[in-house]
């Protein structure tokens, strides 16, 4: 058992933080790439930055989704590995999971569709000026989301950091020292 539950545990947050490395570094910046430009072909900047914009959108939707998800099973193998194994859980591993969750939460349920509705007015407000205020804005929240994102991709490094170190189990007496 003691195996099992290590094994997903870090096998969830080798995802995760896997997953926030990638999108950072790979993903996020290949949807305005001059490579996919070409891929659309002759278009002009303007409606390539609308599509591609969209596709990142659809893809960063999914991002927090998987984020969201994996933050639940860490917080359940947390609560297995003290149930099972009775290893210590600190409140600096509850908290650090809970902001992860938090952070996760924030960005798929109030930032990502914030920024959403920010580019269908870039694209679509009738008004020049409404359209060049939702572009700073848009920029503004933009902005924020990459600083969530780095404060999420610094927890999960501490997280995995937490993760591997020995587990000191209590089930059994623990270890016992002796005096001589």
């Amino acid at each position: 058992m003691i195996g099992f539950l290590r094994f997903i545990g870090v096998v969830n947050a080798a995802i995760w933080f896997g997953a926030a490395i990638f999108f950072t570094v790979a993903v996020g910046p290949a949807f305005f790439s001059p490579e996919m430009h070409k891929v659309f072909g002759n278009i002009s900047d303007s409606t390539f930055n609308y599509y591609a914009g969209a596709i990142a959108m659809i893809v960063l939707k999914r991002y927090f989704a998987l984020q969201n998800i994996c933050a639940i099973i860490a917080l359940l193998h947390l609560f297995a590995e003290w149930h099972y194994v009775r290893r210590q859980v600190t409140r600096l591993t509850i908290y650090l999971l809970l902001a992860l969750l938090g952070l996760g939460l924030l960005g798929g349920f109030w930032l990502q569709p914030k920024m959403q509705s920010l580019r269908q007015t870039m694209y679509f407000g009738q008004p020049q000026e409404l359209k060049e205020k939702a572009r700073r804005s848009f920029g503004a929240w933009h902005g924020t989301s990459q600083v969530f994102n780095l404060v999420m991709i610094a927890g999960l490094l501490v997280y995995l950091v937490r993760l591997n170190q020995p587990i000191e189990s209590v089930r059994y007496g623990g270890v016992t020292k002796f005096r001589g």
